[in-house]
């Protein structure tokens, strides 16, 4: 065994031994984030009710807590207006911690915890990159290990920009304990060089966007779900009904629904041209690695499917009669069609692109 070979396998074992314990610090970020949610629903944050039966527009309360010598302001919700037909005034919820201090300091922590994981998992894909001397994307187990990663980054950035999107904490932890587990368990790979077709510097440029892509497309695909939720409970008080406890101690914390539809178009819309500059960009790298600039390969087909269901669902967001639920689910369509051309397109379907048998 050559000193290069030894070496590579070191990075490789370190590469392996961080990203365990980059799950290991995601799962106590995971049960942080779930002690946030505990103890922010012991506040009384129902002023989504309030809004929805007060016959004029209402304000946006602080959320305050009472403390020693005083009174404490976490946030101030906006007041923004549902998109649904019937439009009321309905202001954001509080996140998670639903106005409380101890709910807000584990919110807190477990957003630090995620840092110091997402820290980790990144020193685990640069040692990955090194034991392979490569881009670290020649893989499923690759692919997913970055893909975490960056979905992470996106988050970690949105809050740094002081966007409202603590509540996405706990789902996204989830996800990445889930990419994660069966990066290591199902999709585990040990270090290769690729096949020399696809030694090109198109693989920094079109994996790359592809990864960051699906990481937006990923947080905007779990907005449109929150929205979905969110506005069939704002349905429900508007008609009169009364909500169970749990749906409303869940629901109140979250953003209004417009806020939430707004948020996930803005970002689809924000990262589709870069989908499409993907595309591109593929078939360029096609035709260098290949002779041709598309040949309908299976990912081929789903990747530009995928871009019509999000042109589909961009259109259907500017057409006054499909706007709200309908371009929700359309927008849910074609994330799906993502996930099948990340996942199903990859693993079971044989093909230039493919991983099967992994």
């Amino acid at each position: 065994m050559t000193l290069a070979t030894a070496t590579n396998e070191h990075l490789a074992n370190v590469s392996n031994t961080l990203i365990y314990s980059a799950m290991a610090v995601y799962m106590l970020a995971f049960f942080t984030y779930i002690a946030e949610w505990i103890f922010g629903s012991r506040s009384k944050v129902a002023r989504t009710a309030a809004a929805l039966t007060s016959p004029q527009k209402a304000a946006a309360p602080a959320v305050t807590v009472k403390k020693a010598g005083g009174t404490a302001v976490l946030e101030r919700p906006k007041v923004v207006t549902r998109a649904a037909a019937g439009a009321r005034d309905v202001p954001d919820g509080p996140g998670a911690h639903g106005g409380d201090v101890q709910g807000d300091l584990y919110g807190r922590i477990a957003v630090s915890l995620t840092v110091v994981a997402w820290a980790v998992e990144t020193a685990g894909v640069v040692a990955r990159a090194l034991s392979v001397q490569r881009a670290p994307w020649g893989n499923m187990y690759e692919f997913n290990i970055t893909f975490s990663t960056v979905a992470v980054t996106v988050y970690l950035v949105m809050l740094a920009l002081k966007k409202n999107i603590r509540w996405l904490g706990l789902p996204l932890v989830t996800t990445v304990l889930l990419d994660l587990g069966l990066a290591v368990t199902v999709l585990y790979t040990a270090s290769d060089q690729l096949v020399p077709a696809l030694h090109s510097y198109w693989l920094y440029i079109h994996v790359s966007t592809a990864i960051l892509c699906g990481a937006v497309f990923y947080v905007a695909a779990v907005a449109t779900l929150m929205y979905l939720f969110k506005d069939s409970y704002e349905n429900k008080l508007a008609s009169g009904g009364k909500p169970g406890r749990f749906a409303t101690s869940v629901m109140e914390r979250l953003p209004a629904s417009a806020s939430l539809d707004k948020f996930s178009y803005r970002v689809n819309a924000a990262v589709f041209p870069l989908w499409t500059f993907t595309i591109i960009a593929g078939a360029i790298w096609a035709g260098d690695a290949w002779g041709r600039y598309w040949g309908w390969d299976p990912k081929e087909t789903w990747a530009f499917i995928t871009w019509v269901a999000y042109a589909c669902y961009l259109h259907a967001r500017a057409t006054a009669g499909w706007k709200g639920r309908k371009a929700a689910y359309i927008a849910l369509i074609a994330f799906a069609c993502f996930l099948f051309n990340y996942y199903g397109v990859n693993i079971f379907v044989t093909g230039k692109h493919s991983y099967a048998g992994v």
